[in-house]
């Protein structure tokens, strides 16, 4: 008598979404998951890139949801600190410590609870950081997300302060009524003449396109509801209530205070889930790429995979969880998905992505009035500047010390820059990236070439879905989805939206409560990130039994 067989999922990708998926299907369900990434790192742009003992954070990743559900999940695979971290004194942070910590492993009977973990000896850590980001324009800095506050009018100056109020007054009594397009959007929120300084530039930098050829759907995700007024607001009530907890609960994810991170950087919370869901007895494929998917009677079936040694095999699967873009979904499925959808699926576009890390002996930063400063509080600093192409600087020794391998003599920082795959930048020897890295540093004053230790170079495809192109008829890629019972589309690149990490992680746990639930209308996983008012108030994200078929 031969055993039962197990159903197959097929996972393409292991980043934050397809390895969520992987993890909520064995705990939760019969399904044996086969996960295939095309790459040899787990996380995608989650990952954490090593070198010479030092670790790169690609793009950033704060770890603070709004959703409780993601929130446990992290704490569960990665608990909260209970001792202070190796530079908790010397900066003065305040942090509130765990003093035990619950953890349910995967497959275990039963939870267990122990005394929180101290990060100076303990790898599997959590840490609390202090959030700060700023913009560094014309040798000063101002906050971020902006506030017009006093010393912020000093440095703008006070005529142009003055004119900045006068263009959100006019903002708010006469509003562009066709928010379509980001440019709208943005003056909507913050007036003309600041957008005009602050946001057009920037976002141009980043996109590579004007605003006015950006859909609104992008500023409604990533600035969740801040505007000038908020903002204010928000530091007034802060300086009259110490509850960090429920001010974190209360407030737009673009204004929080603190946030937690892994000891090691966000790729060691996925390589902590990929050893775990692996250790359950799931399949992982590293450098495999899904090169075909064949559907039958409306079903996905199976999928034809590609190893790095160019080997195909094809894998029968009964549900396919595909984290990978949209545009490539498409191109490899058989038969064809009909030519509308085609159409759209080819026109989306990317943005991509190259980090220049570079090692100091110490930053040499030139703010006006005051002495140049060796090192700078902040997590990420963006540069305003147009004549550079250097739009964000990450300051990984402000993460977290253990990013570093030698946080006492060297400052470990990212250049980001926001490219096109093939175009100039991308294409551009590492080696002459990293002097262009450094020649860029000394021309907005921010280091000295003479202080550079070493340098290295990393680059992200597809590392952020563009809300141009056919990305206005996204609808029609989703429509054919939901036609197909068996196929989910979850994560950034998977659903082609701009979700943080949290929402990608949400959007493959509604996926398997589908799945379990027996519901096979998928809307619910495009509603994730998407309605201004869940960045307002809590809501419940799970499926209702009413809404099961």
């Amino acid at each position: 008598m031969t055993p039962e067989r197990r159903p197959v999922a097929l996972i393409a990708g292991a980043g934050p979404a397809g390895l969520t998926a992987a993890y909520e299907l064995l705990q939760r369900t019969d399904y044996h998951p086969i996960v295939v990434e095309a790459t040899d790192a787990i996380g995608g742009i989650a990952q954490t890139y090593a070198w010479q003992g030092n670790r790169i954070d690609i793009g950033g990743h704060r770890f603070f949801s709004k959703v409780e559900r993601v929130m446990q999940w992290w704490f569960n695979v990665l608990p909260p600190q209970g001792a202070p971290a190796a530079d908790t004194a010397e900066k003065g942070h305040e942090i509130d410590y765990a003093r035990e910590v619950t953890q349910r492993s995967l497959g275990a009977p039963a939870p267990v609870t122990k005394p929180a973990p101290d990060p100076e000896r303990d790898d599997l850590v959590m840490l609390q950081r202090p959030r700060l980001s700023r913009i560094f324009w014309r040798g000063h800095f101002f906050p971020y997300p902006l506030s017009i506050t006093l010393s912020v009018a000093m440095r703008l100056g006070l005529v142009n302060t003055a004119l900045i109020a006068l263009s959100y007054l006019k903002a708010q009594l006469f509003p562009i009524r066709d928010e379509t397009y980001l440019d709208a959007f943005f003056v909507n929120r913050f007036g003309r003449r600041l957008y005009e300084t602050f946001f057009r530039g920037y976002t141009q930098k980043v996109w590579g396109v004007p605003c006015e050829q950006i859909r609104a759907d992008w500023g409604a995700q990533r600035v969740k509801g801040l505007s000038l007024t908020r903002a204010v607001s928000h530091a007034i009530r802060d300086l009259l209530s110490s509850d960090f907890q429920k001010r974190q609960e209360e407030r737009e994810t673009s204004l929080i205070t603190r946030f937690w991170y892994p000891k090691l950087g966000p790729g060691q919370m996925w390589e902590v889930v990929a050893k775990q869901v692996t250790d359950a007895g799931a399949e992982l494929n590293m450098r495999t790429r899904v090169v075909g998917v064949r559907m039958d009677r409306g079903r996905v079936v199976s999928a034809t995979v590609e190893d790095a040694a160019g080997a195909r095999r094809e894998i029968a699967c009964d549900v396919f969880f595909s984290t990978m873009p949209v545009r490539e979904l498409a191109a490899i499925t058989e038969p064809a998905p009909p030519a509308e959808v085609r159409r759209v699926a080819s026109g989306l576009q990317y943005r991509d992505f190259v980090t220049v890390g570079l090692l100091l002996k110490r930053l040499h930063v030139k703010e006006k009035g005051e002495t140049p400063a060796a090192t700078v509080p902040d997590n990420w600093i963006y540069v305003q500047d147009a004549g550079v192409d250097v739009g964000r600087i990450q300051v990984f020794n402000n993460w977290s010390p253990y990013l570093v391998a030698n946080r006492a003599d060297t400052v470990w920082i990212g250049l980001e820059y926001f490219v096109n795959e093939g175009d100039r930048l991308w294409a551009m020897a590492d080696d002459a990236l990293v002097r262009h890295g450094i020649a860029e540093l000394e021309k907005i004053g921010f280091a000295r070439a003479g202080d550079v230790i070493d340098g290295c170079v990393l680059r992200m495809p597809k590392a952020y879905p563009a809300y141009f192109g056919t990305y206005p008829e996204l609808d029609v890629v989703q429509r054919w989805v939901n036609g197909i019972p068996n196929l989910f589309l979850v994560g950034r690149n998977g659903m082609h939206r701009y979700n943080n990490q949290d929402h990608s992680m949400l959007t493959a746990m509604l996926a398997v409560d589908n799945l379990v639930a027996g519901r096979t209308d998928d809307t619910n996983l495009w509603d994730v990130n998407l309605e201004m008012e869940y960045h307002e108030e809590k809501a419940p994200l799970t499926p209702k039994a009413a809404d099961t078929p």
